[in-house]
């Protein structure tokens, strides 16, 4: 079993800043992609940002400048860094994980999603 931990999430005032963290723990043989993605009301769940195997950083159009991805994969950890946040990043966030457990099977796991709020 895998398991992926939230933490960090909570209401920012517009132009704040939050880091969020996410802790993978449990049968880990190898990670290849890990990232963050977010939900807001009404709205499908979209890329936050994300670190593939070979250690390329996406980040979705709307973050880019104001959010980092950062990892420690000797803690099978991913962080995210927020700042300039806007209401309009007010969303549940969620890590992701695509590993290989000890059955050598990928497979995305995520993680139970930490609510973000930016408002004054």
């Amino acid at each position: 079993q895998v398991h992926l931990v939230e933490s960090g999430g909570g209401l920012v005032q517009p132009g704040g800043s939050l880091r969020l963290s996410c802790a993978a723990s449990g049968r880990i043989f190898s990670i290849n992609d890990m990232g963050w993605y977010r939900q807001a009301p009404g709205k499908q769940r979209e890329l936050v940002a994300t670190f593939t195997s070979g250690g390329t950083t996406n980040y979705g159009d709307s973050v880019k400048g104001r959010f980092t991805i950062s990892r420690d994969n000797g803690k099978n950890m991913v962080y995210l860094q927020m700042n300039s946040l806007r209401p309009e990043d007010t969303a549940v966030y969620y890590c992701n994980f695509n590993l290989r457990d000890y059955d050598y099977v990928a497979r995305d796991y995520w993680g139970q999603g930490t609510q973000v709020t930016v408002s004054s």
